[in-house]
This record gives C-alpha cells, structure tokens and sequence, in this order.
C-alpha cells in the first residue's frame, strides 16, 4: 500500500499537532542539515513497527523524496501509525521558506565526497593525457573501472578510504 504524500505546509501542521517527523537518511547527512524536529532512523535500521510508537502520525523524510518514493513499502511496515511522505524532501521543506538546522562543522555526505573525487581524477587523468602524456588517460580509465565495481558489488573502496580522513573522524 503505498503512503501518501503531504507537502511541507500540510507537514508542518501535521508535527505541529504531534506528528512525529523521521528522517530516513544516512546519519552524516542528518547530522549537516536536518529539520529541526526530526528524529534520525536510517532506511538501512528500519524494520517492521519499529518507528512512531505513541505518535499520532509520522512524516518521513529524505533529501529529495525519492528514496521516501522508492521505499514507501518498507516505511509503511515500519510505521507504527498513520504515515505520510514529505513530498520532495528536505528540499521542497526549505524551499517552502520553513526552517533547518545547518551545521557546517559537519563533513558533507559521503556520496558527495566520492563524486569530487572520482570527478576530480578523471578530470585530472584526462588533462595530463592531453597536456603531458598519454599515459596518464589511465588515472581517467582507472577511475571509471572503480565507479563501474562500486555499482555492480555495492561497495566503495573510495568510501571508505575517505570515511578515515581527518575531516571525516567524529567529533565530540
């Protein structure tokens, strides 16, 4: 059954009467911006009745309201209440003119990361093959290949090269 979806005007009065707001994205991506009023539960840690107990509603949300969208089912067994999609995400919510808690002191979401990254050396690999050698187009081939591997396994080598750098370490 899938959930409806609400608009942030109509969210917002829902929370303001009690609804229970949940944020289903990773938890770097709730701890750089988020809605003020949004508890954290990650898709990856919800399981059946296991989000709202007590509420008179949820809203769930994601950045955009497509991974809301795609996994409406799962949301919908994990509610323990009446539950709505906050049509278009965090991003629609901020678009409406309603408030959120940006902390800047807080590294951007990981995927991003991994697209400077990965962006960065093909750019850089195809710049050298052109400017000094051809040699250097495999910096470009060698980046496209890891990209291709992390999408067939679903795993990031870059990822987690990148969670261990210095600006990425949990602060206190």
């Amino acid at each position: 059954m899938p959930l409806p979806h609400i608009s942030p005007a109509d969210a917002k009065l829902l929370i303001d009467r009690g609804a229970m707001l949940i944020d289903i994205r990773d938890l770097e991506e709730h701890a750089r911006e988020r809605i003020p009023a949004a508890r954290n539960h990650p898709l990856s840690r919800l399981c059946e009745g296991s989000v709202g107990e007590g509420a008179s509603a949820i809203v769930f949300h994601c950045k955009s309201g497509n991974r809301t969208r795609m996994n409406a089912a799962l949301l919908a067994k994990a509610a323990s209440a009446d539950a709505f999609i906050l049509d278009g995400g965090i991003e629609a919510w901020k678009k409406a003119g309603l408030p959120v808690a940006l902390d800047r002191k807080q590294p951007i979401e990981m995927m991003r990361q991994v697209q400077i990254a990965a962006g960065s050396m093909a750019l850089l690999g195809a710049m050298l093959g052109y400017l000094v050698h051809p040699g250097f187009y495999a910096l470009a081939g060698f980046t496209g290949a890891g990209l291709m591997v992390s999408g067939i396994t679903g795993t990031c080598a870059m990822a987690r090269m990148l969670k261990r750098m210095p600006w990425n370490r949990a602060t206190a």
